[in-house]
């Protein structure tokens, strides 16, 4: 996590329009450096488990982190269906933001972003047992 932070700290330049566009982009690095970060070790014979913690989940799913990648493989998919679901679970997992602070990033009601949340959600979590993710 602290090499995402240094990486946005470090940006020479950039131009930050809002609270919006700052968490925007640390939600995206985040989920990067959390991926290859699994990637590099996923090699090794000994996988630590990690906690991935959705808030307001019905409880946090224990990943391997191979199982990361595949967090990932399905949020692409779900980008695929619903950008804005995509970005929903994007800002709320990797930057923890709360439902008020993620309908200011996507200029969409609360409302809205419930809804979203509470379906992409419920499609993550589907399409993570699909694949075997326990």
């Amino acid at each position: 996590m602290n090499e995402a932070y240094l990486k946005l700290v470090d940006w020479k330049g950039v131009q930050w329009t809002d609270r919006a566009h700052f968490f925007g982009i640390a939600a995206n690095m985040m989920r990067r450096v959390l991926v290859d970060y699994a990637r590099s070790k996923g090699r090794s014979k000994r996988e630590a488990a990690v906690t991935v913690s959705l808030a307001e989940a019905d409880g946090a799913l224990l990943l391997e982190q191979s199982s990361i990648v595949s967090l990932d493989e399905a949020l692409r998919d779900l980008e695929q269906l619903s950008v804005r679901q995509s970005k929903v679970l994007e800002l709320r997992y990797f930057s923890g933001l709360s439902l008020e602070e993620t309908a200011e990033a996507l200029n969409v009601s609360v409302g809205t972003v419930r809804r979203d949340w509470s379906l992409a959600r419920a499609w993550l979590f589907r399409e993570l047992s699909r694949r075997g993710v326990r």
